[in-house]
């Protein structure tokens, strides 16, 4: 059960044994059909076989649903207002979109559900703390929103749970590193938060590496990031946390950087085809799909759809 107690950061004995590790770059990465419109500063979440491009930078609304099998795309209903740098993950058969900048850099505290069926939006119990470019991960049935930045882009340092049964709010243990344009993904039954950068400036990214233990309500340092970077894109493979591209205030990265949490490694896999950031990413059947986003720093866009392979073969098509 989730206790409101402050953050304690510790050194778990088995983070301490390992260090960084820079294997050879394994994997293989191919395209895939690009999205009917151009985006870059988006949410990303995938439900029942298919990924939904939340939110853009540039202030278009339409929803991008993205087939993973036919590698085809449609839209969705349009969400209800023009949002970037939003949160979005799925449960129980709906979409999950969290805060997000509006009215330009106003942070937000709106929380939104989308039924893919009915394809409809429903406003849900707003945020305690509104924030943009956090991260939002499931784990153990409730949500989990980390990080992030207000307006005025300083960073939040909250770390609260929304319960989708309950519509409601808590709050854990805060992120012991306050930052923002983060990875946060859940493996193995903890919450790994890694990267980012110190209120809003790309040219202040972190290599910071973070777990987040749910049994005791308390973060632990990890091998930190072997690439310091924000706006990137993450996924789960198995054990590993996959770290994507990103930026910093001179360029953007085609880094891919996998964390095995058990063994305390990072591992380098083939580099990103298209260096980008403000993207997404999701995992289907074994592959890691990566959709939209800049290619250069700051607010560029593009359509760019390109799919990870981990084990060296292009995906059949």
């Amino acid at each position: 059960m989730i206790r409101s107690a402050l953050a304690r950061l510790i050194l778990a004995g088995p983070l301490m044994a390992a260090v960084p590790s820079a294997a050879h770059e394994v994997g293989a990465w191919a395209g895939a059909s690009s999205a009917p419109a151009e985006r870059s500063e988006v949410a990303v979440a995938a439900l029942d076989g298919k990924a939904y491009v939340i939110g853009d930078y540039n202030g278009a609304t339409d929803l991008l649903i993205y087939d993973l099998a036919a590698d085809t795309w449609s839209k969705g209903a349009a969400f209800p207002y023009p949002v970037h740098h939003t949160m979005a993950a799925e449960t129980g058969g709906r979409l999950y979109v969290f805060g997000g900048y509006v009215n330009g850099w106003e942070a937000s505290d709106k929380v939104w559900a989308y039924d893919p069926k009915t394809e409809t939006w429903e406003p849900r119990a707003p945020m305690p703390t509104p924030r943009a470019a956090g991260g939002a991960t499931l784990l153990d049935g409730r949500i989990h929103v980390v990080g992030g930045s207000g307006s005025g882009r300083g960073n939040v340092r909250s770390h609260e749970v929304y319960d989708p049964a309950r519509d409601s709010w808590g709050k854990a243990a805060d992120l012991p590193t306050p930052r923002d344009h983060l990875a946060v993904q859940t493996v193995e039954g903890r919450i790994v938060a890694s990267g980012g950068r110190i209120d809003g400036d790309s040219g202040r990214n972190l290599t910071a590496n973070q777990v987040y233990d749910p049994a005791n309500d308390t973060w632990s340092e990890a091998a930190p990031l072997p690439t310091a970077r924000s706006g990137t894109a993450s996924a789960v493979l198995g054990r590993e946390v996959f770290v994507i591209g990103g930026e910093s205030n001179r360029r953007t990265y085609d880094e891919v950087e996998a964390f095995d949490l058990p063994a305390n490694l990072w591992r380098a896999l083939a580099r990103l085809p298209t260096a980008r950031h403000g993207f997404g990413a999701v995992t289907y059947k074994g592959r890691i799909y990566t959709l939209t986003g800049s290619p250069r720093p700051g607010g560029d866009r593009s359509g760019t759809v390109e799919v990870l392979d981990p084990n060296g073969a292009a995906p059949a098509r």
